[in-house]
């Protein structure tokens, strides 16, 4: 039995808020057992999901060993490459944010994909940018003067219907969709491939028509991909479901004609998917889709090994928090950090419980052993400031929400104002040395003066500021 090599570059999670519904996990399943080499997030217009992806990858049941370092530990790598991806909304201007019924908000989707840390760096920062100086209407949005500074590092497809190459064939001419080719194809180079999909509508017919027309002409390689928003055919009914929550419609609600043009107002239509076809297809599936272009199945694997396996995980870096004079007793910072700490723990403690019994004193020991064992004393201490400054300047705190409201360090330094031991709160759910994370304290500040904390912490802690790593 021959055995088909084929990787899905093209995937939409649940973090295609509302739009996908592949499950992290279950996307990696499906893929072990058909033992694909590799696997793509391409999310709609963010990278919420990417370090959830690539932590799935590197966990103990998805690696393999292939060696051992120079201690005998053993080495070990994905067994199923992540590829990191986004699929972007690109406009003609990102700074154009006024818009009318003649001029409208034209969008199209770009898929892009890193091939090393170069262009992860560059994914994220047109990700960024996107949100940053693009956002309008629901859609963080970038634009060619971004693809040409970011592009280092990337590979670039003609994407789906919705993306640029593939809508001038359909809404234009086939001589103005190939002057956009050649702008890409002058970009990117050998890393432009022509992205071919089949979901029985005549649309892509039409399409990949033409784009393999330019293939021919280009000398650019063909990939098969299936634009999958759901796990198997099964949950097609599912996810449509999850539009009908994203729109705000009813299931039986006829869909559009043109189910890329979300934007159409008209209440007797809706947002739907064409078909049931848009599931993460089996590499058999897919060699039986384009058993007459076999080379579309086994490019994917070109593109697969380009691609660098990377790991997210890094030491988790602070800024620096500087701790009075008289307080700088030794070479370490995170000590010196740690006894600050301690001494504004003590002295709240006396505030905050008058009365100290053996209990309070046992369990803000406690908590100062495990805060300075995994050596958060600066973040607490960060917090502890600016909290601090807002208040000084006549900002409303919120009294702190989430697990933080289990520790009494945070409660007698002022972070919190809620006592644990009143209310019998754990401070093992806010933090444990047994699941090492960084701890999340949620602080909500009042809307006119949340703006000014932003500040105070940027200009403090941002400008000439070199980052300490804590492990």
């Amino acid at each position: 039995m021959q055995v088909i090599q084929f990787s899905h570059l093209h995937n939409h999670t649940q973090y295609s808020l509302l739009d996908g519904a592949s499950s992290i996990d279950k996307l990696y399943k499906k893929a072990l057992e058909n033992n694909m080499p590799a696997v793509a997030i391409t999310d709609h217009g963010n990278m919420f999901g990417v370090f959830k992806f690539v932590a799935e990858a590197w966990k103990k049941d998805y690696v393999k060993v292939i060696g051992k370092d120079e201690n005998g530990k053993d080495i070990v790598e994905p067994k199923i490459k992540p590829i990191i991806g986004c699929e972007f909304y690109i406009t003609e201007d990102r700074f154009i944010k006024s818009f009318s019924r003649p001029l409208k908000d034209k969008r199209y989707h770009q898929l892009l994909l890193a091939k090393n840390e170069e262009g992860y760096r560059n994914l994220v920062k047109m990700n960024s940018l996107g949100f940053i100086e693009g956002y309008y209407d629901k859609y963080p949005r970038i634009d060619k003067s971004l693809i040409e500074k970011y592009h280092q590092g990337l590979i670039a497809t003609t994407c789906c219907l919705g993306a640029i190459v593939p809508r001038y064939i359909l809404e234009k001419s086939e001589a103005e969709a190939e002057k956009e080719f050649e702008w890409w194809l002058n970009i990117f180079g050998e890393d432009y491939y022509i992205e071919l999909q089949r979901h029985s509508l005549k649309e892509q017919n039409q399409v990949n028509e033409v784009l393999l027309k330019f293939a021919k002409k280009y000398h650019v390689k063909v990939i098969a991909t299936n634009d999958s928003h759901y796990i198997d055919k099964d949950d097609a009914d599912g996810h449509d479901i999850l539009l009908c929550v994203n729109t705000g419609e009813k299931q039986n609600t006829p869909g559009m004609d043109d189910f890329l043009d979300g934007e159409k107002t008209d209440t007797k239509r809706r947002f739907k998917f064409p078909n049931e076809e848009f599931y993460f297809k089996t590499p058999a599936q897919m060699a039986h889709l384009f058993q007459d272009i076999p080379e579309a199945i086994d490019n994917t694997n070109l593109i697969v090994d380009k691609i660098k396996s990377l790991n997210l995980v890094k030491e988790i870096m602070l800024p620096v928090y500087e701790v009075p004079d008289a307080f700088k007793i030794y070479n370490s910072v995170t000590e010196n950090q740690f006894q600050f700490l301690k001494e504004l723990a003590i002295q709240g403690s006396k505030l905050k419980y008058p009365i100290t019994t053996p209990e309070i004193e046992e369990r803000l020991q406690f908590e100062l052993s495990i805060i300075h064992k995994m050596k958060f004393s600066g973040y607490f201490l960060i917090v502890w400031d600016f909290v601090k400054h807002a208040k000084e300047i006549g900002v409303m705190v919120g009294p702190g929400r989430g697990s933080v409201g289990g520790s009494v360090v945070a409660y007698c330094i002022g972070i919190t104002n809620i006592d644990p031991i009143k209310y019998k709160l754990l401070f093992e759910r806010f933090l444990n040395p047994d699941r090492n994370e960084m701890p999340d304290i949620d602080t909500d500040f009042d809307d006119e003066g949340r703006q000014k904390v932003l500040n105070y912490v940027v200009e403090k802690y941002t400008k000439n500021q070199v980052a300490h790593i804590v492990t």
